[in-house]
């Protein structure tokens, strides 16, 4: 899973991507202090992990994991070169969903580029450079495209959706919001649309915000109702707490989340929100040599799921053996599951599911 970070300058996206990551992303009170985009890897926590290793002895534990592009802040006319210009937003043209942060707290001792906070103006700026951009990027299609249609109806049918998405990004819509047919959709993929990919909105507030999740700020509740709008996830974050956050130990952490009256880290509301958006899921393996967590799409079946793991474990999939890690931690042994039954055996329809623990069967 790949997640773009984008939005305004001095909005907290830097000194959120150095706490989901570690990586040390430059980040300062002033426009364009992050030079090139920021790649670095974030562990999908995940507690369940360090029980099975436990249980197993595992030697090494592995984590599923997130990558997260950092994205230089953007500013009106990005898409025509202002600022740094649009070199930036090819780099988010690969990711699976972009975060975007917004900023929802005052601070005078914080330059905003537009002079005001203003969640929604900022939000529609932002939008505006990747529908700009997106155009930009259509019209070269439909010019190539265009060539070979007369000849070639794939092409000419081709030609026809390109038109179509351009008329509604000219009317300043996402083209995520369009209403395509099934085929339309699935062509539409591989056009590789900023506006098309999903987004989950980081409403960056201060700390004193975050204990009722940011329930009392203004700003949070026009995020709010602008993403239930557009069909997109929001969650609430203090950047500068997590920024702090990432120094301490796991305890150290817990701790801290507790003082202030929190359950989860801006990191698990992340990926939460990212796992609901994408329709994602994740099942586990587990031995003595590794614990690990792998992600799919919901529905996956068993086959595709251990491909996941290797393409020969899917070329040669013979069946999969199937525990709930509920089942299995409180019955305390696979024996004990599996002599009340609860070790199931699995084909090649199973829909893997999130708590499953398999051990997959090939032959090759």
């Amino acid at each position: 899973m790949k997640l773009g970070i984008v939005g305004l300058p001095n909005v907290g996206k830097s000194t959120l991507f150095n706490a989901l990551t570690k990586a040390g992303a430059e980040s300062a009170n002033y426009p364009f202090c992050t030079i090139d985009s920021n790649i670095g890897v974030a562990a999908v926590p995940d507690k369940r992990l360090k029980v099975l290793s436990d249980f197993y002895d595992s030697e090494k534990i592995t984590p599923a994991t997130v990558d997260f592009v950092d994205i230089a802040g953007l500013v009106k006319g990005a898409s025509h070169g202002e600022g740094l210009g649009n070199q930036f937003l090819a780099n988010i043209r690969e990711v699976d969903a972009i975060v975007h942060v917004v900023r929802c707290f005052d601070d005078e001792n914080v330059v905003h580029v537009d002079g005001s906070v203003d969640p929604i103006r900022d939000i529609e700026t932002i939008n505006l450079e990747l529908i700009f951009s997106d155009i930009e990027i259509i019209e070269r299609r439909i010019a190539k495209s265009s060539r070979g249609a007369r000849n070639d109806k794939a092409l000419a049918a081709e030609v026809a959706l390109l038109e179509k998405i351009k008329a509604w990004l000219e009317q300043g819509n996402m083209a995520g919001t369009l209403e395509l047919s099934e085929e339309e959709a699935e062509q539409m993929k591989e056009f590789n649309l900023l506006t098309s990919k999903p987004t989950i909105f980081a409403a960056n507030v201060s700390e004193e915000d975050l204990a009722d999740d940011g329930a009392g700020n203004p700003y949070v509740a026009k995020v709010r109702d602008y993403a239930a709008a557009n069909g997109s996830e929001v969650f609430v974050v203090s950047a500068k707490t997590e920024e702090e956050l990432a120094e301490l130990d796991e305890e150290e952490k817990e701790m801290f989340l507790q003082d202030m009256g929190l359950s989860e880290s801006c990191l698990d509301k992340l990926i939460k929100a990212s796992f609901s958006i994408l329709g994602l899921t994740s099942f586990l393996t587990a031995g003595p040599k590794e614990v690990r967590a792998w992600t799919i799409k919901k529905g996956t079946k068993a086959p595709q799921a251990a491909g996941k793991i290797h393409s020969d474990f899917e070329r040669g999939f013979i069946k999969a053996e199937v525990v709930n890690y509920d089942d299995l931690i409180s019955l305390g042994s696979y024996n004990a599951a599996r002599e009340k039954g609860l070790v199931r055996i699995e084909g090649k329809d199973y829909v893997v599911r999130d708590d499953d623990i398999i051990l997959f069967r090939f032959n090759v």
